[in-house]
């Protein structure tokens, strides 16, 4: 039977143990004290790994050979011995001592490599990820025994004790593999890590205070190595003001129309809340119901006309006269009138459209320069004429509307005189001008009443 180092390995659901491709020397276990397995073995750890002698190794036989050797050396009968030559004696002696040297070295060699053998073997418990294994190991390390065993970790990981940690027999190494965790908590998402391999474990492990709390897994559910997607709804205190009345449950809702809804209030048709009904409902949160009542109305309203003035080359400066009426549009608008919680709102404007347009007013400005004075009718007090007609008010126009301006003109007589438009309208100086080319024609007459104040 070959006594060559046997190595641990493992297939699925159990653990063999199969010989070092390189054997190393085979010791010989001998039956007397001191060889193979006495009082001094190592207690059994349940795993059946090689025995390795713990004394000096000796070839083919080992010590208890030697000691057989010896006995029959001694058992020789006992006689005289037959007599030697002095030469065959000496001759004899270097053929002994050559037989026995290599032994001798043999012996000694497997004794020291068994030793050595002995003191480097290193059993030493490794788990990964919960999965525990003992192990016969040379490694100095933590780091080079998992290296061996092929187990590979990252920064998520965990390793104890650490990688460089020395190595002595009877250790206990552990590693557990970090998870990525998509954790959405209370409405915030973010990832995470952990070495927790199930729900209820990594709860623990982030802090995360669960009691009362909706989870989208369960707790036993497993965590495998890429990971999970989890939302942890916690229990909140929050507060619903409605219809008068004041509310303060304890809920795990995703939103703030869920909270309500648990506080027994329903919403119906424009109804909704003082913050948004979709939004996350926060610890100690307050949220006020609005009833909500409404209706649309429709209104016209007026478009003001636009005032284009152009210049008007044929008539005196200060004269300004309307060519085309002005016109106001009107635009239909509807609002939205509200009532909220018995409150009428300021309505709001949800639509509009032009019903007809505004109409330009155009009107032409004078730019003619105006004579200095009108023959026959200077150094007349004209002043008074206007105080005894209008008051000297320039637009003044009489209770029958037939007469305007400081000269009281009626408008066939104003337009015949060359005026446009209304005599009112015109400036005080070209009223002043009309007056005195009509006296220059007519005389005081068209005045009978003030005419005596010239």
């Amino acid at each position: 039977m070959s006594h060559a180092p046997q190595y641990e390995t493992s297939h699925g659901g159990g653990t063999t143990y199969e010989p070092d491709p390189e054997p190393w020397p085979a010791p010989g276990y001998g039956s007397e004290p001191g060889y193979g397995f006495g009082p001094e073995a190592p207690a059994d750890t349940g795993e059946h790994f090689p025995r390795q002698a713990t004394g000096p190794a000796l070839p083919d036989g080992g010590r208890a050979e030697a000691r057989r050797a010896a006995r029959r050396k001694k058992a020789k009968p006992a006689g005289k011995p037959r007599p030697k030559s002095r030469a065959a004696s000496s001759s004899e002696r270097p053929d002994s001592l050559r037989r026995l040297l290599p032994q001798a070295l043999v012996v000694a060699f497997l004794a020291g490599g068994t030793s050595a053998f002995v003191a480097n073997d290193k059993a030493v418990q490794l788990s990964v990820d919960g999965e525990s294994r003992t192990l016969h190991t040379f490694a100095d390390d933590v780091g080079e025994l998992l290296e061996d065993e092929g187990v590979d970790f990252g920064a998520h990981d965990i390793v104890a004790p650490t990688a460089s940690t020395a190595l002595a027999s009877g250790d206990e190494i552990a590693v557990r593999y970090g998870r990525p965790v998509k954790l959405t908590l209370d409405g915030r998402r973010r990832e995470v890590w952990t070495t927790a391999r199930t729900v209820d474990g990594a709860l623990r492990q982030l802090g995360v205070r669960a009691e009362g709390a909706y989870l989208s897994a369960s707790r036993s559910k497993r965590i495998e190595r890429h990971g999970l997607d989890l939302d942890v709804r916690t229990e909140r205190a929050v507060t619903i003001m409605a219809d008068g009345r004041e509310r303060t449950i304890r809920t795990n809702a995703a939103t703030v129309r869920e909270a309500v809804e648990e506080s027994g209030i329903s919403l119906h048709g424009q109804d909704t809340t003082s913050v948004a009904p979709e939004s996350f409902p926060r610890d100690g949160q307050t949220i006020t119901v609005m009833r909500i009542s409404g209706r649309k109305e429709v209104r016209d309203e007026p478009i003001p006309f636009a005032v284009r003035r152009t210049q008007d080359p044929d008539r005196f400066v200060g004269t300004e006269v309307v060519e085309q009426q002005g016109h106001q549009g009107t635009r239909r608008v509807t609002y939205a009138l509200r009532t909220v919680n018995g409150v009428k709102q300021k309505p709001r404007r949800v639509r509009s459209e032009i019903v007809r347009q505004p109409q330009t007013q155009i009107v032409k400005v004078g730019t003619k320069q105006r004579p200095d004075t009108v023959a026959g009718a200077e150094g007349l007090d004209w002043g008074s004429l206007a105080h005894c007609e209008s008051g000297g008010r320039p637009n003044a126009v009489d209770a029958s509307g037939t007469y305007g301006g400081l000269y009281q003109f009626d408008t066939r007589t104003w337009q015949g005189l060359g005026g446009s438009g209304r005599p009112q309208d015109a400036s005080a100086g070209e009223q002043t001008f009309r007056a005195k080319k009509l006296y220059v024609q007519r005389g005081a007459s068209p005045w009978p009443h003030c005419g005596s104040r010239l």
